[in-house]
């Protein structure tokens, strides 16, 4: 079993292809790439943690949501983003805060949407991870932003966080 981190996935939101650049035609062609990428890295009995912004749409969208949701593999978790209607709360998803503490390895893991100057452990060792800045905040060593544009629209695993880290400001 494994942890995978994503935020900012905005399935169905056509305005965020140009506003994160990301290489699709359409709406229809990215909804399919983020799902073929999440099958191809995640497991069924891995957990998924959505940090916000899950999917955009109208209330009323409720199946095409419940489509994407259930696309994806895994044990899904929702940490409420700005996006995040009651429609997408309502999912089944295995947990919805907006805010978890967790535990991935040796790891200490705060889950935010929004970015935090500081967080419970930051000054031992916790990490940060967030989106919904789309990439266009400065991050420091231990406050990763997850959004989907810096990972080639797939999800994250801790150790390659770690690595990202250990080049980025050699963290161990």
């Amino acid at each position: 079993m494994a942890n995978w981190y994503s935020a900012d996935l905005h399935f169905g939101h056509h305005r965020i292809i140009d506003f994160c650049r990301r290489p699709f035609a359409s709406t229809a062609e990215m909804n399919a790439a983020l799902i073929a990428n999440f099958q191809g890295c995640v497991a069924h009995d891995d957990d998924l943690w959505i940090l916000g912004d899950f999917a955009f749409g109208r209330a009323d969208d409720t199946a095409q949501f419940e489509n994407w949701f259930h696309s994806l593999p895994g044990r899904k978790h929702l940490i409420i983003g700005n996006h995040d209607d009651e429609a997408v709360i309502s999912l089944p998803w295995a947990s919805t805060e907006y805010m978890a503490e967790i535990q991935d390895g040796e790891h200490s893991l705060v889950l935010c949407h929004y970015p935090m100057i500081t967080w419970n452990g930051a000054r031992r060792g916790a990490l940060q991870l967030f989106g919904h800045v789309h990439g266009l905040v400065a991050v420091w060593c231990r406050s990763f932003d997850d959004v989907m544009c810096s990972k080639g629209d797939k999800p994250w695993a801790q150790a390659e966080r770690m690595n990202f880290a250990r080049m980025r400001c050699g963290l161990r």
